[in-house]
């Protein structure tokens, strides 16, 4: 396989797919990893090792994000920023995370104690390629079991990068990265020793996935897509709300997960939230993702730009229109696209039924509280959510009736090691990050011993 700059088009590196015999090795010193007998002191001094190595190489790292996936370098040591966050997070709390519980059952003594469930297989995505591992994985090594990781093929540079600071921090055969190709992957979610399977990336692909890891009796967490609604009231901060919206939708050059990608304004405000927005997107900046004063850069792949632009055309050849857009670099043979946020008005648009991953918002509106709780919901996805308004009451009311594994409120969507993170309905199930995280792939094991 080759990676490539996808500012420029150019080929950076080529990498060869690991043969059935490298895998198989492996998987097999993954499986018979010591790691699981640790002590939560020696797991504790690895996981703060990890932090220091990440902090002392931020500036490097950031810069193989942002030549691979094209990333702006600043938001790219932002992701190291966060990785070496969870990592102290962990250090502090995984003694009261691995704390067994004891109660007392009709006069027995009953334990619930954290055993790791062993080689986890860890299927990951390129638009956050350190806290994508650091998010899914660090919670599943913190409780003991060991990683296999199959990382996207266009950043397979930091995927090696991955592989070679775990292994600094914990020991060899913690965390191990494979070079397959997708068939090779699903294959090995069938090998008897692999205990679970976590992927994060499309609904279509962890349906296959998930179907994979249940046919074979196997744990499995999805984190998969999100058209995660950004819903603004009549009572909202008008320009504190437009700001954020820019902000939510344009992180990471677009393709967030938990972006802001339909904008659902109560109609009473909707002149006056566009008058806010419009600035904020002509103020992006975008260009080379190397300096310091970019914005946006390119999208991860031409393939990935080619799908939003023709989103973007069905989107205005079905009645929507331009609100507000920022001219890109000429396509050439990079995958450049200009942010933009078009407004629609029929709830069957392509950009309110179907994830947009780029520098592409929907803005629509509705008459009161039901009807954009209503296009909130209609969406398949249910990943996360934020909304504005000024009345804490009012706020606690309407976000009671979202369909989504988070709310935000006056703030917008964002992932923390001290809170759970995951979807329902089409993005998936599970959860990622803080104690849950840690619980989500150990054994909670029960322990009754008579009296």
């Amino acid at each position: 396989m080759a990676t490539v700059d996808p500012s420029t088009g150019a080929e950076l590196d080529f990498y060869p797919y690991m043969t059935s015999k490298d895998v198989d090795r492996i998987i097999g010193a993954a499986f018979a990893s010591r790691w699981g007998r640790s002590s939560v002191e020696d797991r504790i001094a690895a996981i703060r090792r990890l932090g220091d190595i990440l902090a002392a190489r931020r500036d490097a790292l950031a810069t193989l994000i942002t030549l691979e996936m094209g990333k702006p370098v600043r938001q790219a040591r932002a992701e190291i920023d966060k990785c070496v966050l969870a990592c102290r997070y962990y250090a502090a709390e995984l003694r009261e995370i691995l704390e067994p519980e004891t109660f007392d059952v009709d006069g027995d003594t009953a334990i619930v104690r954290v055993v790791p469930l062993g080689v986890v297989f860890a299927i990951l995505p390129w638009n956050y390629p350190w806290w994508q591992v650091i998010r899914a994985m660090l919670p599943a090594i913190a409780a003991g079991d060991t990683v296999v990781l199959k990382h996207a093929e266009s950043v397979t540079g930091n995927a090696l990068a991955v592989q070679e600071v775990f292994q600094t921090a914990f020991g060899a055969d913690v965390l191990q990265t494979v070079v397959v190709d997708g068939a090779t992957a699903s294959d090995i979610i069938d090998d008897p020793r692999i205990a679970a399977v976590t992927f994060t990336g499309s609904d279509r692909v962890g349906s296959i996935v998930g179907a994979r890891a249940g046919a074979a009796l196997k744990k499995c967490v999805l984190e998969l897509g999100g058209s995660d609604p950004f819903i603004v009231l009549a009572d909202a901060d008008v320009p504190a709300a437009a700001a954020a919206a820019v902000r939510s939708r344009f992180l990471n050059n677009g393709q967030s997960c938990i972006a802001a990608k339909r904008i659902l304004v109560h109609r009473d405000v909707r002149d006056a939230f566009v008058d806010a927005l419009v600035p904020h997107v002509h103020e992006l900046r975008v260009g080379d993702p190397a300096e310091d004063t970019t914005d946006i850069g390119p999208l991860a792949r031409r393939d990935l730009r080619d799908s939003l632009r023709r989103q973007r055309d069905r989107a205005l050849a079905a009645g929507g229109r331009v609100l507000a857009e920022t001219d890109a670099p000429e396509p050439g043979p990079g995958a450049w696209f200009s942010p933009s946020i078009i407004e629609v008005d029929e709830r069957d648009s392509i950009l309110l039924t179907d994830e947009t991953f780029g520098p592409l918002g929907a803005l629509t509106t509705g008459a009161d509280d039901d009807e954009l709780l209503a296009i909130a919901n209609s969406s398949r996805y249910g990943l996360s959510s934020s909304l504005w308004s000024t009345d804490d009451a009012h706020a606690a009311a309407v976000s009671a009736g979202i369909h989504a594994g988070a709310v935000f409120v006056n703030t917008i969507s964002a992932t923390d090691p001290r809170l759970p993170t995951g979807g329902v309905k089409a993005s998936g199930y599970g959860r990622e990050l803080g104690r849950w995280g840690v619980h989500e792939l150990a054994n909670l094991q029960a322990l009754r011993v008579h009296a």
